[in-house]
């Protein structure tokens, strides 16, 4: 997939879980995953889906599923999800692709074996006319399906089955991984894992009333709740998709505020040069760059210094970014 692909935007049909595969996407190729980011890899998946249903007269979509299969098996420990659902419909809706079909993953999928999912799940239920998946796709009870039988049942349902080979930056011979961004954005590292994925994270979420210290600091925050989010905390220069659609530049704390209260995570987000009531309205927040760690300071004037100098490197990580943002 040649740069910028992926943000070519195309009609797209947005298939919910409890609602039937419409007729636009009945016979479709399909790629199938988690696609936790829709990283690198996964785009691959989609450029090859997109070939092969052109091949064959087909429309293009992509089949994922919620909750992510992870968290139904072990609900005790939560995942760091890189997308929620409405992220990777965001995602999916520039993927160049017709359209994306979510089905819920829930006991009974769970407990339906390899065949029964190729004949009865893709071909009868959805009404697929192919699938493409990664090398490594496992599916079915317990994960009994290999890509080797995937291919034999394919064939014998009359679906197309194409697999994919794993995706590496240049010069890395490890694949693209969700698992390595999570990685990377538990330390901070927002360059390698908006490389990884190939535009800038972001996360989705309402703005909430804090205690507004920040505006008796002289940066007024927009404070969001992150649902077990991995990322490091500290400090980050963000671009911020407000509600009519407008990216504005900022700078972000992500953390426990430990000069003050040490407190439940959150991310406070100062946006430069606004005024407006956002209390309520959901917020699409990109990282572009990593400043510093959290710190605890002795007083808030210190702390204030400090805010200045990571605005000011906020506004140099911004203008100097490259990286495709998937929401302008």
């Amino acid at each position: 997939m040649a740069p910028g692909d992926e943000t070519t935007v195309r009609p797209f049909i947005l298939c919910r879980a409890d609602e039937a595969v419409p007729a636009a996407l009945r016979g479709a190729v399909a790629a199938i995953g988690n696609f936790d980011g829709v990283h690198r890899g996964h785009r691959a998946l989609a450029a090859a889906v997109r070939a092969e249903a052109e091949a064959g007269g087909h429309p293009a979509a992509a089949l994922t599923f919620e909750p992510h299969p992870r968290a139904f098996f072990r609900p005790e420990a939560p995942m760091f999800r890189l997308t929620g659902p409405q992220a990777k419909e965001i995602l999916f809706a520039r993927s160049g692709l017709d359209g994306l079909i979510i089905r819920r993953f829930d006991a009974a999928l769970a407990a339906t074996g390899a065949r029964a999912f190729v004949m009865e799940f893709l071909k009868d239920g959805l009404g697929l006319s192919g699938v493409v998946v990664g090398h490594d796709f496992h599916f079915g009870r317990a994960r009994e399906g290999t890509p080797a039988l995937l291919q034999d049942l394919c064939r014998e349902a009359g679906l197309t089955c194409r697999l994919v080979d794993p995706v590496a930056l240049a010069g890395e011979e490890v694949p693209v991984s969700s698992s390595k961004i999570r990685a990377a954005l538990a330390e901070g590292d927002i360059a390698r894992a908006n490389d990884l994925l190939g535009y800038r994270w972001f996360v989705m979420a309402a703005v909430r009333h804090g205690d507004k210290r920040g505006r008796t600091l002289g940066y007024p925050t927009a404070n969001l709740m992150l649902t077990e989010c991995g990322l490091a905390h500290g400090i980050y220069g963000v671009r911020v998709r407000l509600p009519d659609g407008g990216l504005r530049d900022g700078v972000a704390s992500y953390g426990r505020r430990p000069t003050f209260d040490d407190g439940a995570p959150l991310l406070e987000v100062n946006l430069f040069d606004f005024t407006g009531d956002l209390y309520g309205q959901e917020l699409a927040v990109e990282f572009v760059g990593y400043i510093r760690g959290e710190e605890r300071f002795a007083s808030a004037d210190d702390l204030i210094a400090r805010m200045h100098l990571d605005a000011d490197e906020a506004r140099r990580l911004l203008a100097a970014d490259s990286v495709p943002s998937m929401l302008a």
